[in-house]
């Protein structure tokens, strides 16, 4: 068998670190940072916990061990493939989702409401009976919200049979079958004809000039989930024009636009958009009310 001069996961790690900072990779898929992205990589393919690194740092491994993270490694440098896709996994909060090239990371700011249930426009979760979710990709955000929505029925929304595969996947996988419905469609073309709740959208938003700069990790997603036209707004302004008769009379639309806030603005700021307080700030995604939507 070949050897290696690695021998623990402080050698591999420190190994890792290094070769992906010289190769200057990307870093926004969940890590920050080049350690972070080094350690559960390290940690991942030795079926180690997630969470703890110390105490496995001078384990002895295996030669065969040393091969399988230096091949991981390999492959996120050279290859400059998203760690996500090597391990098949994606974290949102505490929600893991088995993720592949058919689907975009998961890394919606939408995720980060969910939680307290678009609070304090939702003022009854247990009140809200119809959710739909368009380009849902994965399915992580629709999955979230019938768990936290707990009569809620979700109808889970994209335009890609392959990503739909992907969110079958993840229902079955959260036993959520019967209550978030996977459905093939171009935004509301297929989608049935009934008032929401809530509708809740992270659709492809990079205008032309941004999708022109994405680094190479970006350019391995599917690029039909990214691109949003010259302004990035083209589906937004679809979702925006179809949601008041969509919603009922309490209803709320939200929309993730990323770093979009100037063209959205621009587009949409007549309607009177309220800007939603997460990680990223107060520009990355906004909130529209049926009664904003019907009086456009």
């Amino acid at each position: 068998m070949t050897t290696t001069p690695f021998s623990t996961p402080r050698d591999l790690l420190r190994y890792a670190v290094t070769r992906f900072n010289a190769a200057k990779l990307f870093f926004g898929h969940g890590s920050a940072e080049a350690f972070d992205e080094a350690a559960y990589l390290v940690l991942h393919t030795l079926k180690l916990p997630l969470d703890r690194l110390d105490p496995f740092l001078d384990a002895k491994l295996l030669p065969e061990e040393v091969l399988q993270v230096l091949s991981v490694i390999e492959r996120r440098t050279v290859e400059r493939v998203p760690a996500a896709y090597i391990t098949n996994e994606a974290w949102l909060g505490t929600y893991a989702f088995y993720v592949d090239e058919r689907v975009l990371v998961p890394r919606s700011f939408i995720a980060e409401l969910i939680p307290n249930f678009f609070s304090p426009w939702v003022t009854n979760p247990y009140e809200v009976e119809n959710v739909l979710e368009l380009c849902t990709g994965s399915g992580c955000l629709a999955i979230m919200m019938a768990d936290v929505f707990q009569n809620a029925v979700v109808d889970a929304v994209d335009i890609s049979k392959d990503a739909l595969a992907v969110a079958e996947r993840n229902i079955r996988d959260y036993k959520l079958e019967g209550r978030v419905n996977p459905i093939e469609s171009d935004l509301y073309e297929n989608v049935p004809f009934k008032k929401y709740d809530l509708i809740v959208t992270n659709p492809p938003y990079v205008n032309a000039d941004s999708m022109a700069k994405l680094p190479p990790e970006y350019l391995r997603e599917p690029q039909i989930a990214l691109h949003g036209g010259l302004d990035g707004m083209d589906l937004v302004r679809k979702i925006v024009a179809g949601a008041a008769e969509r919603l009922t009379p309490e209803g709320i639309l939200v929309v993730e636009i990323g770093n979009e806030a100037e063209y959205a603005e621009a587009a949409f700021g007549h309607l009177g958009l309220t800007w939603l307080t997460t990680s990223a700030g107060d520009e990355a995604v906004f909130l529209l009310t049926a009664e904003q939507l019907q009086n456009a």
